[in-house]
């Protein structure tokens, strides 16, 4: 079913008994809404796509449907607007309200461009950056959308690179840091990767106003086959980025590592069998509220590690199958989620605070912080 035909009805609270996409009786378009904490794309029990809203508890307070499978939720800075993104090789988003109750705004990007399911509002909350394809050139974009005029795309600026994934706006609101993953991809041919053999992943920072290049880091020959993915910053302004080895398992490096804009790439302290031990994949990456720690997960390997983002080193770990999203909460903690529908909090590196498991809900890839 296409989203623009589905009822204004459906896009309504629901009920945490069920996650079937039913209206709340005398609920009405234009009426606020309850506080949503985080949100996430998800597949429901009955095979369809949507995003879903939690509270600080991890309880549904709303889905949306979505025409296809979503990948990670981009938060305005004033908290009234969410942007889901379509994964890869995807041509929708979908904006949704977050302070009331209102039918959701789907936008596309141009012919030959896909969106690569990550994007980042200006600090006005103006513009929306989004990672894009220009598949026919092989070469990494990002789309600029005017957010007040119905997305409209205003135009684009290079990444410098192939395969842009995840983006962060820095803190002085003008720089951009974006990892280029450095994996040509088609529409033509799916999910398929075509140039493993020639990867050059890359950590870019660009000027948002001019799009000229400030700064690109590129990993060692040695480990061009790391593919940059996810980002966070920590309280120094050091970005941290999780990446995805395209090479055997056995030979995969420790997957985890931070640079700025005048810092190459460097790679956090670990022990030297941990990247295979976490099968290579590091599927999303959060900062706590002050930036002192970065949490990392690994889903294939049902492991979440948390770094002192100072020092470099590994702090405490969590086990929890398929665990991938995750977002700061409160002061010094975290919320997971995963593909079988827990949602569980992390409190600080002494202790746990507790974990849910919501029936007929698997969490994608990302959580995303909009309040607390």
């Amino acid at each position: 079913m296409n989203l623009m035909e589905i009822d204004r009805r459906q896009f309504m609270l629901l009920g945490t008994a069920t996650l079937a996409l039913a209206p709340r009786d005398g609920l009405q378009a234009g009426e606020p809404l309850s506080d949503a904490t985080f949100a996430s794309a998800a597949r429901l029990a009955d095979g369809r796509y949507a995003i879903v809203l939690l509270s600080k508890d991890g309880t549904p307070t709303r889905v949306i449907p979505l025409e296809g499978r979503g990948h990670d939720i981009a938060v305005s800075n004033n908290k009234k607007k969410g942007i889901a993104f379509a994964r890869r090789p995807g041509r929708f988003a979908v904006a949704f309200n977050l302070d009331e109750l209102s039918p959701p705004e789907i936008f596309r990007p141009p012919p030959g461009r896909h969106f690569y399911g990550h994007g980042v509002f200006s600090t006005d909350d103006r513009f929306l950056y989004a990672t894009e394809n220009d598949f026919e050139n092989a070469k990494g974009v990002l789309g600029i959308y005017e957010v007040d005029a119905g997305f409209h795309r205003v135009g684009e600026i290079q990444t410098y690179g192939i395969g842009p994934h995840d983006i962060l706006l820095m803190p002085d609101g003008k720089t951009l840091c974006v990892a280029n993953g450095g994996i040509e991809t088609h529409p033509a041919a799916g999910r398929a990767k075509l140039n493993i053999s020639t990867m050059r992943p890359s950590l870019v920072f660009i000027n948002r106003v001019t799009g000229d290049l400030l700064s690109r880091h590129e990993t060692s020959p040695a480990m061009r086959k790391l593919s940059l993915r996810h980002l966070c910053y920590d309280a120094a302004g050091n970005v941290w980025f999780g990446g995805q080895w395209e090479g055997s398992i056995d030979e995969a490096p420790w997957l985890v590592g931070h640079a700025s804009l005048d810092k190459p790439i460097r790679f956090s302290a670990a022990p030297h069998d941990l990247g295979s031990a976490l099968k290579g994949y590091i599927g999303s990456v959060a900062a706590n509220a002050d930036g002192s720690l970065v949490a990392v997960t690994a889903p294939r390997a049902g492991r979440t590690l948390f770094i002192d983002a100072e020092h470099g080193t590994i702090l405490k770990e969590r086990i929890e199958r398929d665990a991938c999203g995750v977002a700061s909460k409160g002061e010094s903690g975290f919320a997971l989620t995963s593909g079988l529908g827990s949602f569980a909090i992390e409190g600080t590196v002494e202790s746990s605070e507790g974990k849910r498991t919501i029936p007929g809900i698997a969490f994608d890839n990302h959580l995303s912080k909009i309040t607390g």
